[in-house]
């Protein structure tokens, strides 16, 4: 089950989440692997990290484990904006495959179905069909349409394309305060790959370097807390800085192995942080 971090000090415990069939095996903490190779990768990543996940055992469902309460997003009032998401498990792995983070897993590919790895909408929200591309596979020309600039979608599909892009899965969806969210995960061969796509191309320092629709001027968001960040993912967030248009945009950058994911959030007005922060939170913890 997902236990869901403190992303307000006001936040306080609500009647539990409605379960899904429970992951046969959970996630047990192990130390990280790869250290030598972590510490590298820290330098070309932005993200912080401060819980680590492994498999335990191939071929079957792995979950994620329960944490305190006041640890991960998800479980405060209604009143704080928080959503109400069901309770996650991972999808099973192919028989004999590792985790993504595991030692034997050198390229830290993804083996589990990529489509299943996409965080489902929260409760009350409404699909956005236009996501749901071909078997669950999205065409790359609607990934690009998130971008403001046809310059920017032309040179961004090269890249893509250089890199070896493999698939594209996606979900959308809008909640009844009119928040619009779009997660997009993209699969490439390896984490090296996936690293120098949003280090190289994607994430500027102060700014996405491929400005999305309804944004144009952003700034880094400072105020995404350290224990929502999960270890070997990396996070890149931004928010559309003041004065923006008629409505504000949420936009973030995760790097888990082989697979970059963009969580794109906009709402009439002011776009909340609490449910960005949460949502950004529990795709890092399926990817993770």
């Amino acid at each position: 089950m997902v236990a869901q971090p403190p992303l307000s000090p006001d936040a306080h415990e609500a009647p539990p989440l409605p379960a899904l069939p429970p992951a046969t095996e959970p996630l047990i903490p192990l130390t990280p692997a790869k250290k030598d190779r972590r510490v590298l990768r820290a330098v070309l990543r932005w993200g912080a990290a401060v819980v680590v996940f492994a498999v335990v055992g191939a071929g079957t469902a792995y979950g994620i484990t329960d944490m305190k309460r006041t640890d991960v997003p998800g479980l405060g009032t209604a009143s704080d904006g928080r959503w109400d998401y069901p309770v996650l498990s991972k999808p099973p792995l192919p028989a004999g495959s590792p985790g993504p983070f595991a030692e034997a897993n050198t390229a830290e590919v993804h083996f589990a179905d990529l489509r299943a790895l996409v965080l489902p909408a929260p409760k009350g929200a409404t699909g956005d069909k236009a996501l749901d591309g071909s078997d669950g596979w999205l065409a790359t020309k609607t990934f690009l349409a998130e971008l403001s600039s046809g310059d920017d979608r032309t040179e961004l599909a090269q890249k893509l394309t250089d890199d070896g892009l493999r698939h594209i899965a996606a979900r959308g969806w809008t909640t009844p305060d009119g928040t619009h969210t779009r997660i997009y995960l993209l699969q490439f061969d390896t984490a090296t790959v996936a690293d120098g796509m949003v280090g190289g191309n994607l994430g500027g320092y102060a700014a996405p370097t491929y400005p999305v629709h309804g944004a144009d001027s952003y700034e880094p968001d400072d105020d995404f807390p350290d224990a929502a960040k999960i270890t070997d993912v990396s996070l890149v967030p931004y928010t559309e800085a003041k004065p923006y248009g008629p409505e504000q945009i949420r936009l973030a950058f995760l790097t888990a192995g082989d697979t970059v994911a963009m969580i794109v959030q906009s709402r009439k007005g002011e776009a909340n942080g609490i449910p960005f922060q949460q949502t950004v939170t529990l795709q890092s913890q399926l990817l993770g």
